[in-house]
């Protein structure tokens, strides 16, 4: 083992992002998971292999390592770059290392008309339980997470 060794290192920050949804108003920025010592060469990557390049005002890597998605009108939605699978690499003295598979995408919703979320509604007798559900459009409620219910904005269950 050689002394600089010792002093060497190339590891994971936070390796657990798979998917990244966002919305085609706001972009996105998504952090490179990697980091060493000495400091890391940061770069991404298509899932077929192929490094991504700059694409003035669509796309930017930082030189952090940050993949930046810029906001875009829906009319210039682009799957290769709004809705693909990226990897990073990270590289120094220590060897190389790859993050596993980012699903990077706008979410369709966020490409739509707005939605309204809704409470179906429920009879009931005085003194006896009704039921209320919450009624969410199947094409946002893999992306939405009740977490209160409201009368006139008091809480009434968080």
């Amino acid at each position: 083992v050689f002394s600089e060794d010792l002093h060497a290192s190339l590891y994971f920050v936070n390796a657990s992002l798979q998917e990244v949804v966002f919305a085609s108003t706001t972009g996105t920025l998504v952090p490179c998971p990697a980091a060493g010592i000495p400091p890391v060469s940061l770069r991404w990557y298509l899932a077929t292999g192929e490094e991504i390049y700059d694409v003035p005002g669509i796309r930017h890597v930082h030189p952090n390592g940050t993949l930046q998605i810029f906001p875009f009108p829906p009319s210039s939605f682009n799957n290769l770059i709004h809705d693909n699978t990226y990897y990073c690499t990270a590289e120094n003295p220590s060897g190389k290392i790859r993050s596993q598979d980012v699903h990077i995408k706008a979410g369709k919703y966020f490409l739509r008309e707005p939605y309204t979320v809704r409470v179906e509604d429920q009879k009931a007798m005085r003194g006896n339980v009704a039921v209320f559900k919450c009624i969410i459009p199947s094409s946002v409620e893999a992306y939405i997470t009740v977490v209160s219910w409201e009368k006139d904005t008091v809480s009434l269950v968080s």
